[in-house]
């Protein structure tokens, strides 16, 4: 008899003689050899396998992946959730961005109000930093005048330096965020701007 009908015949057969609630599985071994039974053997249990009906017909197949396969399909889900998040994210802003403003000037004039604040803080830091300055170089000057008349500086003047550099270091440090606050904003309303064109054709 030839192979394929030996074979054919041996899973009907196999097949009638099971229970109405047994399972058949079709495995392939590491040499390539196929093998069939109701249960699949534990160094089998992470190969591809398939689940046969009562007929020898596939109803399942289940293949396991490597773990290469299995790495990369998890990195391509996770980038697909990432995107999926990401272009929700953006339908709620686009959403918000058309709900807030009727036309680009309105932008235009919410761009302006919002820089005026912002100018307004960097102009109160720029003072800040300058009067910080200008007491620190005082009392340079009065330790200076210690050190030239080879006077020992006193305690309360080294605390003073120290304190005043330390403020002075911390409205210049206020005046750089303030300067990254103003750009962060001329870049969200720039953004704005160029995004509610792309979305109304204005």
């Amino acid at each position: 008899m030839h192979k394929s009908k030996l074979l054919a015949a041996l899973i009907i057969g196999f097949s009638f003689s099971l229970p109405a609630a047994a399972k058949m599985y079709k495995w392939v071994d590491d040499q390539g050899v196929t093998h069939y039974g109701e249960t699949i053997p534990p160094e089998y249990a992470n190969k591809d396998r398939s689940e046969l009906n009562k007929s020898g017909r596939v109803i399942k197949k289940q293949e396991v992946l490597t773990p290469e396969e299995r790495r990369s399909k998890e990195e391509a889900d996770a980038k697909k959730r990432s995107d999926a998040e990401v272009a929700l994210e953006q339908k709620r802003r686009d959403k918000a961005l058309l709900n807030t403003y009727s036309n680009v000037k309105e932008i235009d004039l919410a761009r302006s109000r919002n820089l005026q604040q912002v100018d307004a803080r960097l102009n109160s830091m720029n003072s800040q930093v300058k009067m910080a300055n200008n007491n620190l170089l005082g009392l340079q000057k009065e330790a200076d005048d210690f050190t030239k008349s080879n006077r020992k500086i006193p305690k309360s003047l080294q605390e003073d330096l120290q304190e005043s550099q330390a403020r002075l270091n911390k409205a210049q440090q206020d005046l750089e965020k303030a300067k990254a606050d103003k750009a962060a904003v001329e870049a969200r309303y720039d953004a704005d701007k160029a995004r509610y064109k792309e979305l109304t054709g204005q």
